[in-house]
């Protein structure tokens, strides 16, 4: 029990800035903390579902709701999975050899293209936000647990863009088998529980997610031979838009039947 605290609290400290109690960061407390990961989303999902509802009670007009609830995961994480997002649309926009896109992602300087690219996300994530109210919200606050159950089992799993990382660290020292089924749970838990509130943006829901990690995978592959922080980073936001998205659309395609 407190081998999972301690887990829960390193999870907690390295991936949000909530508050944490210290821990030693020894390979017994890292083996769990993937397990853990996907906590941070169940909270982000709470204070998002929250703050519409408030934003709703009080009349709050659409764009401060909007922006806010946009920036709800972003002051929650740090920034840290953005910052992932803006490194790899540096790298893969250098269109150099796999060797100089690893470096690219470790220079710790934005380039034009992480500008672009971070511009170009606020926007379509203030679009899509815009169009996520009444049924839809219930199902979108499940986006933050969805994309961090996903990337947990992709930390342990998916091969390696190199020995050394965050990710390398963690995938070294974790308890493989139990993360697996703990994220794969926490992805089936999340699709029932959607389903029943709505069949159709639950499925719309899951198809964006499948898709978006689907893209990792083939993109990590392809371009950097496996995965580390920054990739696990730029997937995360990815996820966090496209499923949104897919939600936005199956709204969009119901009200035109």
């Amino acid at each position: 029990m407190k081998r999972c605290w301690n887990s829960l609290n390193i999870a907690f400290s390295m991936y949000s800035r909530l508050p944490a109690i210290g821990c030693e960061w020894t390979e017994e407390n890292m083996k769990y903390v993937m397990c853990f990961f996907p906590w941070i989303g169940i909270v982000i999902g709470a204070l998002c579902f929250g703050w519409d509802f408030l934003a709703g009670y009080l009349g709050i007009n659409a764009p401060l709701r909007n922006v806010i609830l946009m920036l709800i995961p972003v002051a929650v994480s740090g920034g840290i999975h953005l910052d992932g997002l803006l490194d790899t649309a540096d790298a893969m926009s250098s269109w150099r050899p796999r060797e100089k896109r690893m470096e690219i992602l470790k220079d710790s300087h934005a380039g034009a293209f992480a500008i672009i690219t971070c511009t170009v996300y606020f926007f379509m994530m203030y679009g899509v936000l815009d169009m996520v109210r009444g049924e839809l919200i219930k199902i979108y606050v499940f986006t933050f647990l969805l994309s961090r159950s996903f990337s947990g089992f992709s930390v342990v799993t998916f091969p390696k863009a190199s020995a050394k990382g965050t990710v390398a660290g963690f995938a070294k020292n974790a308890q493989t088998r139990i993360i697996q089924i703990t994220c794969v749970i926490y992805v089936l838990l999340c699709g029932v529980g959607m389903f029943l509130l709505h069949p159709v943006y639950g499925t719309a829901m899951l198809v964006g997610a499948a898709l978006a990690f689907v893209w990792y995978y083939r993109m990590a592959m392809k371009n950097f031979g496996g995965i580390n922080g920054d990739l696990a980073g730029c997937y995360l936001s990815v996820s966090e838009l496209v499923m949104p998205l897919a939600l936005v659309i199956a709204d969009a395609v119901m009200r035109l039947w």
